[in-house]
């Protein structure tokens, strides 16, 4: 079974129930089991160890996973801090005075997205923290909210060449290759995320509703955000004597504080540059100090002003900590799920296939690329584990010495596949963390979102298609805009068409089921 297809079967059961079931813990041990048994070759023992030995405790003891963890931890601390002070219903009084439609809500929740560049796990807390005060107030739903924050990480994260994921593309490049520079010749071929970008504010501009997202949605106007009940649990702004300062500031600290830290990881503060020390960052290591230290800078702000007394502030580090648990436990699941997947040999599996293609469909290849980071980055949830594998493939297919422009277009595709996977799958990191983000229900997000990412991943493959044989970023990308903007249209037109038999209709929750 290792290096076979069966590698994949794993995370594809785990997947598989979790859309069915609706039931996201049982599902992802589910397929742990299968991967066990699979490891093992269903022996008992075997399969206990692989399980937990080998696969759980590995993974939480892994330096960068712990840090992710005790970085969520640090983030949910500093929203129940903001909620207690009053900054975030401070802020949604605020807003709903400058922020007056539904449209506005959502568009300040991309721009937000859009501005908090740095890191995947940071936008998707951060922008939630912040934003679902004014959505909720606007009768947004959690589902679209969550839509709109995972849409605004990793495919603008994978643009941005300051960013948490331009140093890992740069770690995963081969030796004597500038990593930055490649990542930078990859962007105007990175359709998944443009197009995704572009189709986001586009549905927001012409309120598109299409799949399970339009029962979220009516519900929502109906005064129903959730649709069903969310899991996550709740820290709720509560009105006080806070204000948006008590908001302002804290986020502010956070944002300044992380990237210092991540510099600081890359060794700015030992010669460095900048962008060298944020090529070199360890985004596990930077986060946990940012945040630590911003956190330590909220709640001294909060007691010095007297917004919130000592006992307060220490009460939110266990609100905090709880209301981060579901997140964890599903991060911890996904990781094992992970592990065992890549121990199982998928990635030799995918390597291989991707080597067998490479001469013989050359200007198809960046297509092929592209479905195939797609699917690992499905089934295993980590776009960085798909670059790791397919980034040094197609450089060994195409050299970049070689000149030939395949090359930056298949890394370009593989990049933009593993973040349009990783957009898709119920066990990403990035779909986990916009969910509790939003706190909005997981399989309801991962429900809601697919059919969008599957739209975007569609028009991004046909460009791709397209790219292979034309080779020119500009003409390609025009093309994909354009089928992108057709598309819409044709949605807006579905949309409209129908929206008399859908105001007829009693939004149900039945109806999800």
């Amino acid at each position: 079974m290792n290096g076979t297809f069966w590698a994949l079967v794993p995370p594809i059961v785990a997947i598989a129930l979790a859309l069915i079931t609706k039931e996201v813990y049982s599902s992802l041990f589910v397929g742990i089991l299968v991967g066990g048994l699979f490891v093992s070759g269903f022996s008992f023992v075997g399969t206990l160890n692989a399980i937990f030995t080998d696969g759980m405790i590995a993974q939480i003891s892994d330096s960068y996973n712990v840090g992710i963890l005790v970085f969520l931890v640090f983030l949910g601390i500093m929203v129940a801090l903001m909620n207690k002070a009053g900054g975030s219903a401070a802020f949604g009084e605020w807003a709903s005075t400058h922020i007056k439609t539904r449209v506005g809500a959502q568009l300040a929740t991309i721009l937000l997205g859009c501005l908090i560049f740095i890191d995947d796990y940071f936008n998707c807390l951060t922008v939630g923290s912040v934003m679902r005060p004014v959505t909720d107030r606007h009768q947004v739903s959690r589902a679209k909210l969550a839509y709109l924050i995972d849409a605004t990480a990793a495919p603008v994260c994978i643009i941005a060449p300051i960013s948490s994921w331009a140093a890992a593309v740069s770690a995963f490049s081969p030796e004597g290759t500038n990593g930055l520079v490649l990542f930078i010749r990859a962007i105007p071929y990175n359709y998944y995320a443009l197009l995704t970008i572009i189709m986001m504010v586009s549905i927001t501009i012409m309120k598109i509703d299409y799949g399970p997202m339009a029962t979220h949605e009516r519900n929502a106007a109906n005064g129903d955000i959730f649709t069903v009940p969310a899991p996550v649990a709740s820290t709720e702004a509560v009105k006080g004597k806070g204000k948006v300062l008590d908001l302002v500031l804290p986020i502010a600290s956070l944002i300044v504080c992380c990237v210092v830290g991540m510099i600081y990881s890359g060794g700015f503060f030992e010669g460095e540059s900048f962008i060298n020390a944020f090529a070199n960052s360890d985004a596990s290591v930077g986060l946990v100090l940012g945040s630590f230290v911003a956190m330590a800078i909220t709640i001294v702000g909060y007691i010095l002003r007297g917004v919130l007394k000592f006992k307060e502030c220490m009460d939110c580090l266990t609100e905090g900590f709880k209301a981060m648990v579901p997140a964890i436990m599903i991060l911890v699941l996904a990781w094992t799920l992970k592990g065992v997947t890549l121990g199982l040999g998928a990635d030799t599996y995918v390597a291989g296939v991707v080597s067998g293609s490479a001469q013989s469909l050359q200007n198809f290849l960046p297509a092929i690329v592209f479905l195939i980071a797609v699917g690992l980055s499905f089934a295993t949830g980590t776009s960085w584990g798909t670059f790791g594998i397919l980034i040094p493939i197609c450089l060994n297919a195409f050299p970049l010495e070689s000149g030939n422009p395949l090359a930056v277009i298949c890394v370009s595709a593989c990049m933009a596949g593993a973040v349009c996977g990783d957009h898709c799958s119920p066990i990403s990191d990035t779909t986990i963390m916009s969910s509790a983000g939003a706190q909005c229900d997981h399989i309801a997000h991962v429900s809601t979102q697919m059919p969008y990412a599957l739209t975007a991943a569609a028009i991004s493959f046909v460009t791709y298609m397209i790219a292979g044989f034309i080779q020119n970023a500009a003409v390609s990308l025009i093309i994909g805009v354009v089928l992108t903007f057709l598309v819409m249209i044709m949605l807006h037109y579905l949309f409209y068409g129908n929206k008399a038999k859908q105001a007829e209709e009693p939004a149900s929750v039945a109806s999800e089921k």
